[in-house]
């Protein structure tokens, strides 16, 4: 009975949000092992902010706090966002890591006499994981009428990862031409497996530049643009403000946010190759380094006056 207000504004939303933004959400929220309905968040979302805000609110009254702290519930958002995004990067991770193993075995079982589609079902009955969960989707999607060769593709596009992606077109292409599937999956498997450890090679050699790059955009930059805001408050109070001093903070953060996103967009193309996958990791890094920069800038001086 406590949270029938959650299920009513729950129902309420299905109503006035459109079902295909909707589902665009729940299949964000999906591939980030979020099985909650997607209204449902969006509505435990509002009622958090909004009771956040209100404790702010008596909070921000009784010790003189800036009203801008009222921004801080709204982190709330990019939080969820790099969650989501940090759980699709751990799936990708655990499926490409028994992706080798799984089409060894399944070349094992078409060895034996089994069809592609009965390996398939025996395979997703036993196997645990997110790829042998996406199998089990991909067999419930055939039994109802879906085209095998279009469910094997969603299945490889819901994988999120480009090498499983061009592996299971090959082995779609090689059923088709009358191949034999499991010496496909065979040599796909041991290249696969070559593969993922020259990317874990990769990976490894890459990460501290992409610390610096972290650092850089999270700690320093914000940290050193939120001292220039604590020095332009400090000259106003003293009534030395100028035309300079006054611009100083806002072009402070439009740097920020530039400074954020161009991070990303250099992560992506160390990490990945390509720039495209930059923005989910725009987000994230704008909102970290906005609030560390907002609290230098609003308490830096503060916590400076009180040190002396």
């Amino acid at each position: 009975m406590k949270f029938r207000i959650i299920d009513d504004l729950t129902v309420f939303l299905d109503t006035i949000v459109p079902e295909k933004y909707l589902s665009k959400l729940q299949e964000f929220l999906l591939s980030g092992s979020i099985f909650t309905e997607a209204s449902k968040v969006l509505v435990i979302l509002v009622i958090f902010i909004l009771a956040s805000e209100i404790v702010l609110a008596l909070i921000l009254r009784i010790l003189n706090l800036p009203v801008s702290v009222l921004i801080f519930p709204f982190f709330i958002i990019p939080g969820l966002f790099t969650y989501v995004i940090v759980q699709q990067e751990r799936r990708a991770q655990e499926i490409e890591k028994s992706a080798p193993d799984f089409l060894r075995q399944l070349s094992s079982m078409l060895q034996v006499g089994l069809s592609f589609e009965n390996a398939m079902e025996d395979m997703s009955q036993y196997g645990e994981g997110p790829l042998y969960d996406e199998m089990r989707r991909t067999i419930i999607e055939i039994r109802m009428g879906r085209n095998f060769e279009d469910a094997w593709r969603a299945m490889a596009k819901r994988l999120k990862s480009k090498e499983l992606e061009r592996i299971f077109g090959i082995i779609l292409d090689g059923r088709k031409s009358g191949s034999s599937i499991s010496a496909v999956l065979s040599d796909v498997s041991d290249d696969l497996r070559d593969l993922m450890a020259l990317k874990r090679e990769r990976k490894s050699t890459v990460m501290m530049p992409i610390m610096f790059l972290l650092i850089s955009a999270v700690i320093a930059t914000p940290f050193a643009i939120g001292m220039v805001g604590v020095y332009s408050s400090f000259m106003q109070s003293y009534g030395m403000a100028s035309e300079i001093i006054l611009a100083a903070p806002i072009a402070g953060e439009i740097y920020l946010i530039i400074h954020s996103v161009l991070v990303s967009f250099i992560i992506s193309i160390i990490m990945y190759g390509e720039f495209k996958k930059g923005m989910k990791f725009a987000l994230p890094l704008a909102a970290s380094s906005f609030g560390i920069f907002y609290v230098i800038s609003t308490f830096g001086g503060t916590l400076i006056i009180g040190g002396f």
